[in-house]
């Protein structure tokens, strides 16, 4: 089974999708059979690298919010994240443009570290309060889960990667995600926002289980007629 992900780092959502997902996962009796995979997303493509505006003040601009109103948002996307094991500090936030920290995780994806690039990236985010616009931050965040820094300063300085950023974000609309997260398990069943732990229980038994079915009928027709398609 493959789980395709869509996010994007600055998504608080996002992070609070992949835990209940995770714990979903680990109750999910085939775990050992699922390839997650990650996918890149941007809520704001135009934004600058880096904005002057704290998060609050950034979201009720971009909302047509007040700041006060921002702040009460956050803080109950703060408590919503607690219940799932995380802690965020949005007065921390760097407002940032995520292209560099997508075109990052498609790099550590290559070493097969796809899964503890986009934990390091949330966490330096939400929690830590990292630039993760800063190709440095990158670095650092890189050389954290295994990487060679070096590679990963060389990649972000060229253009390595963001034409897989692109297709990414291209694939989500053909598919008809309009936001994130957005869970495609094997391109049959799609799972949008940060659902509770036992709708993706259930979605990924039943993907499963259909799975299971059509090997079966698959395989008795091999066995009729001697010729497997």
């Amino acid at each position: 089974m493959k789980v395709e992900i869509w996010s994007d780092v600055m998504c608080p959502f996002c992070y609070i999708g992949k835990r209940r997902f995770e714990n979903a996962l680990q109750q999910f009796p085939h775990k050992d059979q699922v390839e997650v995979v990650w996918k890149s997303f941007q809520l704001n493509p135009d934004m600058p690298a880096t904005v002057e505006q704290n998060i609050h003040e950034y979201l009720a601009e971009h909302k047509g919010w007040t700041v006060e109103y921002a702040r009460q948002v956050n803080s109950q996307v703060t408590t919503m994240a607690a219940d799932a094991g995380l802690q965020y500090n949005f007065d921390k936030a760097v407002v940032a443009n995520s292209f560099d920290a997508h075109r990052f995780s498609h790099l550590a994806a290559k070493h097969g570290k796809g899964d503890a690039a986009e934990e390091a990236l949330f966490k330096a985010y939400f929690t830590e309060g990292k630039n993760i616009a800063d190709r440095q931050v990158l670095a650092q965040l890189g050389a954290g889960i295994g990487l060679d820094a070096t590679e990963v300063s060389t990649a972000l300085a060229s253009n390595d990667y963001a034409a897989e950023v692109r297709r990414d974000v291209e694939e989500a609309a053909a598919l008809g995600a309009r936001g994130v997260p957005f869970f495609v398990i094997d391109r049959k069943y799609a799972v949008s926002g940060a659902q509770p732990e036992e709708l993706f229980l259930e979605a990924l038994q039943q993907s499963f289980t259909e799975q299971e079915q059509t090997d079966a009928v698959n395989g008795e027709a091999c066995s009729i007629d001697g010729n497997c398609d």
